[in-house]
Protein backbone atom coordinates (compact mmCIF):
# COMPACT_ATOMS: atom_id res chain seq x y z
CA UNK A 1 0.00 0.00 0.00
CA UNK A 2 1.81 3.31 -1.06
CA UNK A 3 1.52 5.79 1.62
CA UNK A 4 2.14 8.71 -0.79
CA UNK A 5 -0.98 10.35 0.35
CA UNK A 6 0.37 10.67 3.62
CA UNK A 7 3.48 12.36 2.51
CA UNK A 8 1.49 14.70 -0.03
CA UNK A 9 -0.76 15.84 3.05
CA UNK A 10 1.58 16.22 5.72
CA UNK A 11 3.54 18.40 3.23
CA UNK A 12 0.65 20.92 2.54
CA UNK A 13 0.61 21.69 6.17
CA UNK A 14 3.80 22.49 6.32
CA UNK A 15 4.07 24.19 3.44
CA UNK A 16 1.16 26.14 4.07
CA UNK A 17 1.94 27.27 7.66
CA UNK A 18 4.76 28.33 6.47
CA UNK A 19 3.20 30.47 4.15
CA UNK A 20 1.22 31.74 6.82
CA UNK A 21 4.30 32.81 8.74
CA UNK A 22 6.15 33.79 5.93
CA UNK A 23 3.30 36.27 4.91
CA UNK A 24 2.12 37.42 8.95
CA UNK A 25 6.41 38.28 8.88
CA UNK A 26 7.87 35.59 10.57
CA UNK A 27 12.02 35.81 9.29
CA UNK A 28 12.58 33.36 7.09
CA UNK A 29 16.27 33.47 8.14
CA UNK A 30 18.12 32.33 10.97
CA UNK A 31 17.30 34.54 13.95
CA UNK A 32 19.50 32.99 17.01
CA UNK A 33 20.86 30.62 15.03
CA UNK A 34 16.98 29.17 14.50
CA UNK A 35 14.57 29.42 11.49
CA UNK A 36 11.63 29.81 13.17
CA UNK A 37 9.38 30.10 10.11
CA UNK A 38 9.88 26.43 9.93
CA UNK A 39 9.88 25.36 13.57
CA UNK A 40 6.50 27.04 14.20
CA UNK A 41 5.32 25.13 10.78
CA UNK A 42 6.35 21.70 12.23
CA UNK A 43 4.34 23.06 15.78
CA UNK A 44 1.28 24.07 14.24
CA UNK A 45 1.27 20.63 12.49
CA UNK A 46 0.60 19.54 15.90
CA UNK A 47 -1.68 22.16 16.51
CA UNK A 48 -3.59 21.10 13.22
CA UNK A 49 -3.64 17.24 14.10
CA UNK A 50 -4.81 17.82 17.50
CA UNK A 51 -7.63 19.79 16.75
CA UNK A 52 -8.95 16.88 14.05
CA UNK A 53 -8.50 14.84 16.20
CA UNK A 54 -10.03 15.70 19.51
CA UNK A 55 -13.56 14.16 18.77
CA UNK A 56 -11.39 10.55 18.96
CA UNK A 57 -10.13 12.15 21.82
CA UNK A 58 -12.91 12.39 23.88
CA UNK A 59 -14.43 9.14 22.73
CA UNK A 60 -11.41 7.90 24.47
CA UNK A 61 -12.12 9.82 27.59
CA UNK A 62 -15.71 8.59 27.48
CA UNK A 63 -14.64 4.55 26.76
CA UNK A 64 -12.05 5.14 29.73
CA UNK A 65 -14.72 6.50 32.17
CA UNK A 66 -17.01 3.19 31.10
CA UNK A 67 -13.84 0.90 31.70
CA UNK A 68 -13.47 1.82 34.79
CA UNK A 69 -17.41 2.02 35.69
CA UNK A 70 -17.10 -2.16 35.16
CA UNK A 71 -13.94 -2.41 37.39
CA UNK A 72 -16.34 -3.93 40.21
CA UNK A 73 -18.16 -6.21 37.34
CA UNK A 74 -14.51 -7.33 36.25
CA UNK A 75 -13.26 -7.73 39.86
CA UNK A 76 -16.84 -10.12 40.26
CA UNK A 77 -15.76 -12.19 37.12
CA UNK A 78 -12.11 -12.39 37.96
CA UNK A 79 -13.07 -13.98 41.43
CA UNK A 80 -15.61 -16.58 39.74
CA UNK A 81 -13.55 -17.83 36.99
CA UNK A 82 -10.29 -17.62 39.25
CA UNK A 83 -7.59 -20.17 37.44
CA UNK A 84 -9.51 -20.36 34.26
CA UNK A 85 -8.40 -17.56 32.00
CA UNK A 86 -10.15 -18.61 28.82
CA UNK A 87 -14.04 -18.78 30.26
CA UNK A 88 -13.24 -15.34 32.01
CA UNK A 89 -11.66 -13.68 29.02
CA UNK A 90 -14.53 -14.89 26.79
CA UNK A 91 -17.09 -13.52 29.68
CA UNK A 92 -15.05 -9.85 29.99
CA UNK A 93 -15.80 -10.08 26.17
CA UNK A 94 -19.46 -10.52 26.75
CA UNK A 95 -19.41 -7.72 29.35
CA UNK A 96 -17.40 -4.80 27.57
CA UNK A 97 -19.76 -6.12 24.14
CA UNK A 98 -22.88 -5.56 26.17
CA UNK A 99 -22.20 -2.41 28.16
CA UNK A 100 -20.18 -0.49 24.97
CA UNK A 101 -16.89 -0.38 26.19
CA UNK A 102 -14.01 -0.67 24.12
CA UNK A 103 -10.94 -1.88 25.60
CA UNK A 104 -8.69 -0.71 22.99
CA UNK A 105 -9.81 2.57 22.67
CA UNK A 106 -7.36 4.35 25.10
CA UNK A 107 -4.94 3.21 22.30
CA UNK A 108 -6.72 4.48 19.13
CA UNK A 109 -5.86 8.21 19.13
CA UNK A 110 -2.12 7.08 19.20
CA UNK A 111 -2.35 4.99 16.83
CA UNK A 112 -4.38 7.57 14.65
CA UNK A 113 -1.33 9.73 14.79
CA UNK A 114 1.28 7.06 13.86
CA UNK A 115 0.99 8.04 10.04
CA UNK A 116 1.40 11.57 10.48
CA UNK A 117 4.71 10.62 12.54
CA UNK A 118 5.65 8.66 9.97
CA UNK A 119 4.93 11.08 6.92
CA UNK A 120 6.54 13.68 8.97
CA UNK A 121 9.95 11.44 9.26
CA UNK A 122 9.87 10.89 5.66
CA UNK A 123 9.60 13.99 4.52
CA UNK A 124 12.21 15.82 7.12
CA UNK A 125 14.71 12.59 5.95
CA UNK A 126 14.29 13.69 2.59
CA UNK A 127 15.61 17.17 3.55
CA UNK A 128 18.95 16.14 1.75
CA UNK A 129 20.68 18.75 -0.58
CA UNK A 130 22.09 16.07 -2.44
CA UNK A 131 18.21 14.67 -3.00
CA UNK A 132 17.55 14.73 -6.91
CA UNK A 133 13.21 14.75 -5.96
CA UNK A 134 13.32 17.90 -4.52
CA UNK A 135 9.95 19.37 -6.31
CA UNK A 136 8.27 15.82 -4.92
CA UNK A 137 4.92 15.75 -2.55
CA UNK A 138 4.11 19.32 -3.95
CA UNK A 139 7.12 20.67 -2.73
CA UNK A 140 9.21 23.92 -4.84
CA UNK A 141 12.64 23.58 -5.22
CA UNK A 142 12.71 27.38 -3.28
CA UNK A 143 10.73 25.39 -0.61
CA UNK A 144 12.99 22.43 -0.29
CA UNK A 145 16.24 24.34 -0.19
CA UNK A 146 14.90 26.79 2.78
CA UNK A 147 13.76 23.74 4.73
CA UNK A 148 16.85 21.98 4.03
CA UNK A 149 18.95 24.57 5.54
CA UNK A 150 16.35 25.53 8.32
CA UNK A 151 17.92 24.97 11.90
CA UNK A 152 17.31 24.91 15.67
CA UNK A 153 19.95 26.66 17.86
CA UNK A 154 22.67 25.86 14.80
CA UNK A 155 20.96 22.02 13.90
CA UNK A 156 19.55 21.76 11.18
CA UNK A 157 16.07 19.73 11.71
CA UNK A 158 16.88 17.24 9.28
CA UNK A 159 19.84 16.22 11.25
CA UNK A 160 19.65 13.59 13.97
CA UNK A 161 21.60 12.20 16.89
CA UNK A 162 22.99 9.53 14.57
CA UNK A 163 23.72 11.30 11.22
CA UNK A 164 26.87 10.61 9.37
CA UNK A 165 29.94 13.19 9.08
CA UNK A 166 28.95 13.08 5.45
CA UNK A 167 25.22 13.73 5.85
CA UNK A 168 26.03 16.75 8.42
CA UNK A 169 28.49 18.24 6.12
CA UNK A 170 25.88 18.22 3.07
CA UNK A 171 23.47 20.12 5.89
CA UNK A 172 26.32 22.53 6.62
CA UNK A 173 25.89 21.21 10.21
CA UNK A 174 28.99 19.66 12.86
CA UNK A 175 28.18 16.68 14.65
CA UNK A 176 29.08 17.78 18.39
CA UNK A 177 25.97 20.66 17.55
CA UNK A 178 23.51 18.05 16.18
CA UNK A 179 24.02 15.40 18.94
CA UNK A 180 23.97 17.87 22.10
CA UNK A 181 20.43 19.66 20.88
CA UNK A 182 18.90 16.10 19.56
CA UNK A 183 20.37 14.89 22.80
CA UNK A 184 18.64 17.10 24.70
CA UNK A 185 15.41 17.19 22.63
CA UNK A 186 15.53 13.34 23.38
CA UNK A 187 15.55 13.16 26.87
CA UNK A 188 12.93 15.55 26.91
CA UNK A 189 10.77 13.73 24.32
CA UNK A 190 11.19 10.77 27.02
CA UNK A 191 10.02 12.80 30.17
CA UNK A 192 7.39 14.11 28.15
CA UNK A 193 6.03 10.76 27.29
CA UNK A 194 6.45 9.35 30.46
CA UNK A 195 4.53 12.39 31.99
CA UNK A 196 1.99 12.28 29.72
CA UNK A 197 0.81 8.25 30.57
CA UNK A 198 1.83 8.63 34.20
CA UNK A 199 -0.92 12.14 34.76
CA UNK A 200 -3.74 10.09 33.07
CA UNK A 201 -2.65 6.68 35.42
CA UNK A 202 -2.56 9.27 38.08
CA UNK A 203 -5.96 10.57 37.62
CA UNK A 204 -7.85 6.99 36.91
CA UNK A 205 -5.71 4.68 38.71
CA UNK A 206 -4.47 1.23 37.80
CA UNK A 207 -6.91 -0.97 36.06
CA UNK A 208 -8.28 -4.47 37.00
CA UNK A 209 -8.73 -5.60 33.91
CA UNK A 210 -4.73 -7.75 33.58
CA UNK A 211 -5.32 -6.84 29.70
CA UNK A 212 -6.06 -2.63 30.47
CA UNK A 213 -3.26 -2.93 33.39
CA UNK A 214 -0.32 -4.61 30.95
CA UNK A 215 -1.27 -1.55 28.31
CA UNK A 216 -0.81 0.99 31.01
CA UNK A 217 2.59 -0.52 32.06
CA UNK A 218 3.20 -0.60 28.00
CA UNK A 219 2.63 3.25 27.38
CA UNK A 220 4.28 3.99 30.94
CA UNK A 221 7.41 2.52 30.68
CA UNK A 222 7.78 0.40 27.19
CA UNK A 223 6.99 3.67 25.13
CA UNK A 224 9.46 6.13 26.85
CA UNK A 225 12.45 3.34 27.52
CA UNK A 226 12.00 2.58 23.47
CA UNK A 227 12.65 5.72 22.18
CA UNK A 228 16.13 6.21 23.91
CA UNK A 229 17.40 4.23 21.19
CA UNK A 230 14.78 5.10 18.44
CA UNK A 231 15.24 8.45 19.44
CA UNK A 232 18.70 8.46 17.37
CA UNK A 233 16.96 7.94 13.74
CA UNK A 234 15.06 10.78 14.62
CA UNK A 235 15.35 13.34 13.06
CA UNK A 236 15.21 17.11 14.76
CA UNK A 237 12.15 18.27 13.24
CA UNK A 238 10.27 14.80 14.24
CA UNK A 239 11.61 14.85 18.30
CA UNK A 240 9.77 18.68 17.87
CA UNK A 241 6.87 17.37 16.65
CA UNK A 242 6.84 14.45 19.05
CA UNK A 243 7.99 16.98 22.38
CA UNK A 244 4.99 19.26 21.50
CA UNK A 245 2.45 16.58 20.65
CA UNK A 246 3.41 15.45 24.30
CA UNK A 247 2.98 19.35 25.66
CA UNK A 248 -0.47 19.19 23.75
CA UNK A 249 -1.65 15.97 25.14
CA UNK A 250 -0.58 17.53 28.70
CA UNK A 251 -2.85 20.48 28.42
CA UNK A 252 -5.65 18.62 27.19
CA UNK A 253 -5.40 16.08 29.32
CA UNK A 254 -4.97 18.30 32.01
CA UNK A 255 -8.53 20.21 31.11
CA UNK A 256 -10.18 17.29 30.16
CA UNK A 257 -9.64 15.17 33.37
CA UNK A 258 -10.91 18.78 35.41
CA UNK A 259 -13.82 19.44 33.52
CA UNK A 260 -14.84 15.85 33.50
CA UNK A 261 -13.40 14.32 36.48
CA UNK A 262 -13.27 10.01 36.83
CA UNK A 263 -16.72 8.57 38.81
CA UNK A 264 -16.15 7.96 42.18
CA UNK A 265 -16.10 4.30 42.51
CA UNK A 266 -17.38 2.89 46.00
CA UNK A 267 -13.74 2.60 47.03
CA UNK A 268 -12.95 5.68 46.41
CA UNK A 269 -15.81 6.90 48.41
CA UNK A 270 -14.75 5.31 51.64
CA UNK A 271 -11.46 7.12 51.04
CA UNK A 272 -12.64 10.26 53.76
CA UNK A 273 -13.56 7.74 56.24
CA UNK A 274 -9.84 6.14 55.91
CA UNK A 275 -8.58 9.36 55.79
CA UNK A 276 -9.71 10.43 59.45
CA UNK A 277 -8.09 7.25 61.21
CA UNK A 278 -4.80 8.51 62.59
CA UNK A 279 -3.17 5.08 61.57
CA UNK A 280 -3.35 5.67 57.99
CA UNK A 281 -2.87 9.53 56.92
CA UNK A 282 -3.99 10.53 53.94
CA UNK A 283 -1.40 11.81 50.79
CA UNK A 284 -1.16 14.62 48.21
CA UNK A 285 0.10 13.50 45.06
CA UNK A 286 0.64 16.15 41.79
CA UNK A 287 1.94 14.89 38.31
CA UNK A 288 4.90 13.20 39.47
CA UNK A 289 2.46 11.15 42.74
CA UNK A 290 4.96 12.46 45.22
CA UNK A 291 3.49 14.44 48.12
CA UNK A 292 4.20 14.42 51.78
CA UNK A 293 1.77 12.92 53.86
CA UNK A 294 -0.50 14.66 55.99
CA UNK A 295 0.38 14.78 59.99
CA UNK A 296 -1.96 12.40 61.73
CA UNK A 297 -4.81 14.00 63.96
CA UNK A 298 -3.78 14.51 67.23
CA UNK A 299 -5.74 11.73 69.58
CA UNK A 300 -7.19 12.88 73.07
CA UNK A 301 -6.62 10.49 76.07
CA UNK A 302 -10.03 8.87 76.88
CA UNK A 303 -11.41 9.47 80.46
CA UNK A 304 -11.18 5.84 81.87
CA UNK A 305 -14.33 3.80 82.23
CA UNK A 306 -16.02 3.36 85.39
CA UNK A 307 -17.46 -0.27 86.00
CA UNK A 308 -21.24 -0.40 87.29
CA UNK A 309 -22.46 -2.64 89.40
CA UNK A 310 -23.66 -5.90 87.86
CA UNK A 311 -27.37 -6.56 87.98
CA UNK A 312 -28.66 -8.62 90.77
CA UNK A 313 -25.47 -7.57 93.10
CA UNK A 314 -25.70 -5.91 96.39
CA UNK A 315 -24.61 -2.41 96.87
CA UNK A 316 -21.78 -1.62 98.20
CA UNK A 317 -21.47 1.42 100.80
CA UNK A 318 -19.15 3.80 100.79
CA UNK A 319 -17.00 3.82 103.58
CA UNK A 320 -17.01 7.89 103.93
CA UNK A 321 -20.14 7.77 103.59
CA UNK A 322 -21.34 5.35 106.26
CA UNK A 323 -19.20 7.40 109.20
CA UNK A 324 -21.57 8.76 111.00
CA UNK A 325 -20.85 12.56 111.17
CA UNK A 326 -18.45 14.23 114.26
CA UNK A 327 -20.18 16.35 117.11
CA UNK A 328 -19.97 19.84 117.32
CA UNK A 329 -19.27 20.67 120.87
Amino acid sequence: MSLDWIYYAISWILLTWHSAWDAIGVPVGAVIGTNFAWILSIIFLVVTVRVILFPVFVKQIKSQRAMQALQPKVKELQEKHKGDRETLQKEMMELYKKEKANPLMGCLPMFLQIPVFLGLFHTLKRLDPANQGKTLYGWSVDQFQSASQAKLFTAPIAGKFGSTADELSRLGATGSTVKIIAGILVLVMIATTYLTSRQMILKTGWAEDPQQRMIQRLMLYGIPASLLISGAIFPIGVIIYWVTNNLFTLGQQQWVLRKFPPPVTAKKAVAPAAARNPVQPAKSGGLFGRGKAAPPAPVKAAAPKVAGPKPGAKPVNNPKKSRPAKRQG
